[in-house]
């Protein structure tokens, strides 16, 4: 029940999200975030997704990079969110790794983030498919997996807005590779740190 529910959620969501983009109305909102508090929100809410798949998550974050940024983290959240629910949907046994590294240019840095797993892959033929809302493919082998097709298509809508786009790579039955990169404005370049030591401490307990 709670993971039907789960899905059902997220099917609304999408399905709203995809109307504010159709409509227009969707934009950013700039505020000031800690990276570390994003980041740990993504690394628990995939957690309890994984149920009883083999899976493991791991988080490789730069311990160098800035700890609070201004952007939008409640897209950067959905951004993500959307791709780590499709690596948990689509890959069975192994490990979904998320990435995060940066590069400094002065009050501004690019972040860059990549999800990677080690599931169904993709067929080179369909990676750009993949891009039209709605759609959906190797549907033979992905019948039993819910979605409405909607998720991929808008990541890339709300990459638009924050000049970007998603970069796909994938092979088939072996795992994918989706990364992206945004510019965010340093807040406070103290060190982010170790996440795990930070921020998964409770989990080692």
């Amino acid at each position: 029940v709670k993971n039907a529910s789960i899905g059902l959620l997220d099917i609304i969501n999408e399905l709203l999200d995809a109307s504010k983009i159709e409509a227009g109305v969707m934009e950013l909102v700039i505020a000031e975030y800690e990276l570390g508090s994003l980041l740990n929100d993504l690394y628990n809410m995939i957690r309890a997704r994984l149920g009883d798949k083999n899976l493991k998550l791991v988080f490789e974050v730069d311990p160098e990079m800035p700890s609070r940024f201004a952007g939008d983290d409640m897209r950067i959240r959905q951004i993500l969110l959307n791709l780590l629910t499709n690596a948990v949907k689509y890959t069975n046994e192994g490990t979904i790794t998320v990435r995060l590294n940066w590069r400094d240019e002065g009050e501004q840095a690019v972040l860059r983030y990549t999800v990677k797993d080690t599931g169904i892959g993709i067929r080179e033929e369909d990676i750009g498919k993949l891009k039209a809302a709605f759609r959906r493919v190797d549907l033979s082998r992905n019948k039993n997996i819910e979605g409405t097709g909607l998720g991929l298509n808008i990541v890339q809508q709300y990459l638009a807005l924050m000049d970007s786009e998603l970069e796909i790579h994938s092979e088939y039955e072996k795992g994918s590779e989706f990364s992206f990169e945004i510019v965010q404005k340093v807040v406070d370049r103290t060190k982010l740190g170790n996440f795990h030591e930070r921020f998964c401490a409770a989990e080692k307990a």
